[in-house]
Formats: structure tokens, sequence, C-alpha cells
């Protein structure tokens, strides 16, 4: 496995690696767990060579975020990646990805409004940024990316179909199911920030999900369904809930009723010194497909 982290031997090592045949990208922060380590997994069924990209993007993080605790693990990813026969590490530090004068944004609205972009203001233009350049540099055949975040998914997929991305294509933008704990929780780097006592009680943030999609599959108000959502999160633990909304999967327009419509519970809430986000399909199969 090589690590990488000037563009010049990046793009000589990816030209090697392409002639055996295709590429895929696995774009990461670091900090990997199993979830990752799953992208990896189902990346290489697609491709003769997997590259995971690791770095921790500056400009999706807003004023008091996480930024500078956000762990970094760089050897510890390596060995994991290349257990997992990875070819290729693409780790370029700040400078390299952002160099002295750097001037450009790139911002993708509709599907970026409300949600985690409503409470993050310029997080996806962040990364719609960082994924951008990481497409322009690696040029993969395809990209993996976990459905945890929902929104950041349909971001990337408008961004690629606005701007007639070919490496990838927007349809090959694939994404991978969320990968859970035994008790439920969503698999995240951020989990590390939680207490023994509060990741016990994070555990309710899946089981409330599920309880939430019963009851409006089952018929129930949406809005009163969500209520009880945020109060049962509150009540079990959580300090605050940033949202709870059942969005429709495809085009992320707020839903007030579900009828035939394809939905997607969408959740993020506060617990100890965490932020926790996590998505649930409701009603049909809740599959993105952004066009």
């Amino acid at each position: 496995m090589q690590t990488i982290d000037r563009l010049d031997p990046l793009r000589r090592s990816v030209d090697a690696l392409r002639q055996d045949g295709p590429l895929a990208l696995v774009p990461t922060m670091g900090a990997l767990h199993d979830g990752h380590l799953t992208l990896v997994r189902e990346a290489a069924k697609h491709a003769a060579h997997v590259a995971v990209s690791i770095f921790v993007n500056p400009r999706q993080f807003g004023a008091g975020e996480d930024l500078d605790a956000y762990p970094r693990q760089l050897k510890r990813d390596c060995d994991l990646l290349a257990s997992e026969g990875v070819s290729l590490v693409w780790a370029p530090g700040l400078e390299v990805m952002y160099p002295a004068g750097y001037a450009t944004n790139i911002s993708v609205s509709g599907v970026s409004e409300g949600l985690c972009g409503g409470d993050r203001p310029g997080h996806f233009d962040g990364v719609a940024t960082v994924v951008c350049k990481l497409f322009q540099q690696v040029r993969p055949d395809s990209a993996f990316f976990g459905e945890k975040d929902w929104q950041q998914l349909a971001v990337i997929r408008r961004m690629a179909r606005d701007l007639d991305f070919t490496h990838p294509h927007a349809e090959q933008i694939i994404g991978v199911p969320t990968v859970r704990e035994a008790d439920g929780l969503a698999m995240s780097s951020r989990n590390a920030y939680l207490s023994a006592e509060d990741r016990l009680r994070a555990a309710i943030l899946p089981r409330a999900m599920r309880e939430a999609i019963s009851r409006i599959e089952a018929g129930g108000e949406v809005a009163a369904c969500l209520s009880q959502l945020e109060q049962s999160l509150v009540a079990g633990g959580f300090a605050s809930v940033d949202y709870a909304e059942l969005r429709e999967a495809s085009s992320l327009a707020s839903l007030e009723a579900l009828r035939s419509a394809r939905g997607r519970l969408i959740v993020a809430a506060r617990i100890g010194h965490a932020r926790l986000i996590d998505n649930m399909p409701v009603g049909h199969d809740g599959v993105a497909n952004i066009t």
C-alpha cells in the first residue's frame, strides 16, 4: 500500500493503478471504524483498486465546532487500510489541499438547505469543495459514501450531476447502508466523545426513531410523531434535538404526510460532548435517486 501526501506522486500512482482496471475512492476524515472499512470492502467489489483519502477538512467545521479535537490517527488508520488490501492512501496536508491564495468555493443549493445545512452554516460548502477537489485529484471511476449522512450524499450527487463529472459520474457515487453497533447506534468517529454513561443513553436514538417510523407508517400524524420522538430523546438523556424531520428521500423536501412518497426520517441530537446524526427509511425503500 502506498501512502502519498503530494499531488505529483499521487497522479503518477493513480495513472499506474488505473492501467489494471477501475479505481474506487473512499473519502474519509480518518479515525476509521468498521463503518469506514465496510465502505472499503464494498468499493473492492466494484474496482480493481481502492484508494482512501484521509483529510480533516477545516472548511466543513464551523466556529466553536470540534476541528481541533477531531481525532487524528494516521498510522493506525493506514495499518487498518493495509490489512483491507487498499492500494493507495491519499493523505494531503492543509497546504496541499488549500495552497496559499486559495479562493474558490462550491455551493450546492436546494438539497443543502435545512437540516445540517441550517444548523451548520457553510458546512456543505466545505463538503462540496473538498469532495470536488478529491474527485479532481484522484479521478476515481466510482466513489463510496456512508448513508449515515444522507444529506451529504445528496449534496455530493447533486454537485457531480450539475458539474457533469465523469470521474466519477453521479451514478457511480454509491451510498452504502449505515453500519450500526450491536445496540443499533450508528457507528461514528464522534462516538468516541461519549462517556460510558452517555454511550449507554445514546442507544435510545435508533430505538426512538424506529418507534416514530412505526407510528408514521401506521398512519400517525407526522408532526405529532416527530414531537414524541424529540420528547423521548430528551427524556432519555439527550441534551437537545437539533432537528427531527421527515423528508422526501430524493429531493429532501419536507413531508407533512407520507402518502406515496419515499420518506427519510433524519435526526440530529446532542448528548454529552457529541452531536449525533442518523436517518432511516420511512415507507417503501427510502432510496436516494438524485435527479
